[in-house]
């Protein structure tokens, strides 16, 4: 017998599930259920389509049987799947090579009604069953081999391996329970949890348990017992279900055993289509968003089937990626079952499927926008997402631009792009907005004065990606997308009488002193110049018509792209601002310069930028409150 010890991770998982989920012990049978209905899918789709499987026969079935004696009490959980071999018990039993392990250890909570839901989405339910025993047998063969094999572990330092015996393909796990799981020694008990968490799954799930009755009375009555079997769950396809016989609760406990979630879904979306197309879809969307919801090996919530063969789970293109919080199926009667990765991005059916069941993805969560508390709950969930779908599918962007939301200078919460256009002014150009990463700092920002002073309404966009978003949408209907931090902004609010009369005059008095603060800041700034915009602030900095914002070079950056050349910013000042004025007046050129630094630098802070030398930024501060006190 080969022993071998748990990779380091393993022992910090086994100690996290047993210690933080006890008060959901239950959840263990519905993990080695799932995973018995996953090796049944396994095997049904490789003896429908592999010509070395298809001399198997397949009777798909999960048996439970349980021994509730004294001397020791186990939970046996067998099926006819497709098993796993030497290696396959190494690496799913011994390592965990998936980076979604290190995800799950990071994303607990201490929450165990959370962390219980982490434990399925992760793909580490397997070891959630050390909760309930202090020894695991699991004995299997895989299918189209001879070999069978033991595995043995006590979860605590590693497992012993070892060759078996098993006629058929498949896996029996043995699990000898303690006294946290000995009540699951218990028909009642096991009944009740898998009708809670596993009566949807696909494959007849059989409870084996023994029935006592007597015969006779007094000292002639004898106890007899005899085996019986029932099935115990529904072991339907849910989804090919009439939709009119089912209702609001039958798809919320579908959706929980489907996707292990506690919680019901926000929405659920049925289709069954008949005519030149013939697939059943059926979605949900989550209440809170899935912890993996930016990763970039998230785990697609969509499983694939053909004629109710389960095909895959791990295709990222049943959906946009935009669409990847979507958890549910897609039944198609048209593909063929032997489809291949290749053939599915290719294939004009599942194309076609896809299409339509992306619009009505989309006509479902308008008609959820149409209840304004409901939609503000699900946009904070997912409104991240449903702003990258405006950005890159075009072919809905109709739909999508009626489901973005944005914060405004008029408007308490969110306001649709729809609603903005309403409040336009008459002579209004444009949809202007406004970017950065703290709402409240864009909210005072000197970049929206002239627009405040005018009544004009600028979006609030605190969202690091609609930095991206916003330009590459271009417009909404016949209006353009107009950028309050670029230069040129401020040029289409100037109206006639906003000018001085004696602009040469002006010009002649401020180039020099363009000039000069020109030499102080250098290289810091690409140009200084005139606002037209400020009202109240001294200066801003504002990023050139063609340059990418402050905020956009450090998105950049932080995806990876560290050689990316800085692009210096334009310094706007306010000639009226008496700062200004006795700046133009001033002699002596250490103060002027120290001046000049401070504008820059309190421009750069109010884009919250860190100063590259705090020091000097407080001593030329420090000098000036000394003049000034």
């Amino acid at each position: 017998m080969a022993k071998h010890v748990f990779q380091t991770e393993v022992n910090e998982l086994l100690h996290l599930i047993i210690h933080s989920l006890y008060s959901h012990k239950e959840i263990f049978l519905r993990e080695l259920v799932s995973n018995a209905s996953d090796a049944l899918d396994k095997l049904k789709y490789l003896t429908l389509t592999e010509d070395e499987f298809k001399t198997i026969t397949f009777d798909p079935k999960i048996d439970i049987t349980f021994n509730d004696s004294e001397d020791g009490r186990t939970l046996t959980i067998k099926d006819t799947g497709i098993g796993m071999n030497e290696e396959d018990l190494i690496e799913h039993l011994g390592t965990i090579a998936r980076s979604g392990t290190k995800n799950f250890l990071g994303n607990l909570t201490g929450d165990a009604k959370k962390d219980s839901n982490l434990i399925g989405q992760f793909g580490v339910g397997f070891y959630s069953c050390f909760m309930v025993a202090d020894q695991v047998e699991v004995i299997t063969r895989k299918a189209g081999e001879e070999n069978a094999y033991r595995w043995v572990s006590d979860g605590k330092t590693g497992f012993e391996l070892e060759p078996a015996t098993k006629k058929d393909p498949g896996t029996e796990i043995t699990l000898f329970l303690n006294d946290e799981g000995k009540e699951y020694a218990n028909r009642w008990s096991i009944t009740e949890t898998l009708k809670k968490y596993s009566n949807h799954i696909a494959f007849p799930i059989n409870l084996h348990y023994e029935e006592s009755t007597f015969d006779g009375e007094g000292d002639d009555k004898k106890e007899i017992k005899e085996q019986k079997s029932e099935q115990v769950n529904d072991a339907t396809a849910f989804w090919k279900q009439p939709k009119g016989s089912l209702k609001k609760k039958d798809y919320n406990e579908f959706y929980k055993t489907f996707t292990t979630d506690f919680n019901d879904p926000a929405l659920h979306i049925h289709t069954q289509a008949e005519g030149t197309l013939d697939y059943t879809t059926l979605f949900f969307v989550p209440e809170t968003a899935p912890n993996d919801l930016f990763y970039a090996d998230y785990k697609p919530g969509v499983k694939l089937y053909v004629k109710r063969v389960f095909i895959t789970d791990d295709e990222k293109e049943l959906l946009p990626t935009y669409l990847r919080f979507v958890k549910g199926i897609i039944d198609s009667e048209d593909l063929p079952l032997n489809v291949s990765r290749e053939i599915l991005q290719q294939n004009r059916v599942l194309d076609n499927i896809r299409k339509a069941s992306v619009k009505k993805i989309l006509k479902s969560f308008q008609s959820l926008a149409k209840k304004d508390k409901d939609y503000l709950k699900f946009y904070e969930q997912f409104g991240r997402p449903i702003k990258e779908g405006y950005y890159q599918d075009k072919d809905n962007r109709e739909l999508l631009e009626k489901l973005v939301r944005f914060k405004s200078t008029k408007a308490e919460g969110y306001t649709t792009l729809e609603d903005y256009v309403s409040r336009m002014q008459e002579d209004q150009k444009g949809i202007y907005y406004i970017t950065g990463d703290n709402e409240a700092s864009l909210r005072r920002s000197p970049l929206i004065e002239m627009y405040t002073k005018k009544d004009i309404e600028v979006l609030i966009a605190d969202d690091e990606i609609d930095e991206i978003i916003i330009p590459g949408a271009a417009k909404f209907g016949d209006h353009d997308f107009k950028s309050v931090n670029r230069s040129n902004a401020g040029e289409e609010l100037k109206k006639e009488g906003d000018e001085p009369e004696d602009t040469e005059t002006l010009e002649k008095e401020v180039k020099p002193f363009i000039k000069k603060l020109k030499k102080v800041l250098g290289d810091k700034v690409k140009d200084v110049k005139v606002s037209s915009r400020l009202t109240d602030s001294p200066s801003v900095l504002v990023a050139d018509a063609e340059d990418p914002t402050f905020q956009m070079q450090e998105m950049m950056r932080a995806m990876g792209q560290m050689d990316m050349p800085d692009a210096k910013p334009i310094l706007e000042i306010n000639l009226n601002h008496v700062i200004l004025k006795k700046m133009k007046d001033m002699r002596k050129s250490k103060d002027f310069d120290n001046a000049a630094e401070l504008l820059y630098e309190q421009a750069l802070l109010l884009e919250g930028i860190k100063l590259e030398n705090p020091a000097e930024f407080v001593k030329r501060l420090n000098d000036i409150l000394t003049k000034s006190l």
